[in-house]
């Protein structure tokens, strides 16, 4: 099976069901906050890792042999798929005023990272790729710059609110 099929259903989460809740959603998750000194790296590693983990996996294919590894990737990556739905609904429904928590974002500042994380850490396992694992770590290590970035934003947007919130909240599980 085609690599490119495991893309699908992150593509149609991600922008499909977006779109379908709330259009400005789309361009609230896509906004980036101003970057700083080693973030502005870390932005550009973040996007080239990025499309090079959605380019790679158009030249792999999945090992459907039904080993033990077939199946915890594949345990993985629908559990990447339903923490990314979970957390695009949730984040479709921001709170009123403040920063988002609601859902998952009661239990992981940043549940939506974490489903990326986890999505393609199973697609990795499925298509039995080193390369496309290292991409996804390297993803997630620029991703961690980006995070800290967007808490500075959200501190200067929602100040004190925010704080309780990290407080009450881990930034990731």
């Amino acid at each position: 099976m085609h690599g490119f099929l495991l893309l699908i259903p992150f593509l149609l989460i991600r922008f499909g069901l977006l779109s379908v809740l709330d259009k400005s959603a789309i361009k609230r998750a896509a906004h980036f906050p101003p970057m700083m000194g080693k973030e502005r790296g870390a932005y550009w590693i973040y996007q080239l890792s990025n499309t090079a983990i959605i380019v790679y996996l158009c030249f792999l294919s999945i090992a459907v042999d039904f080993s033990p590894q077939f199946y915890i990737g594949l345990v993985i990556y629908i559990l990447g798929c339903l923490l990314c739905t979970v957390s695009m609904i949730n984040f479709a429904a921001p709170s009123n005023g403040g920063p988002h928590s609601n859902g998952l974002y009661q239990c992981s500042r940043n549940p939506m990272y974490v489903s990326y994380l986890i999505y393609f850490a199973g697609c990795a396992l499925l298509t039995r790729s080193w390369l496309l694992g290292g991409f996804v770590l390297i993803f997630q290590i620029a991703s961690h710059w980006i995070i800290l970035a967007e808490e500075r934003w959200c501190l200067e947007q929602f100040g004190q609110t925010y704080r309780q919130y990290m407080n009450r909240v881990r930034r990731y599980i």
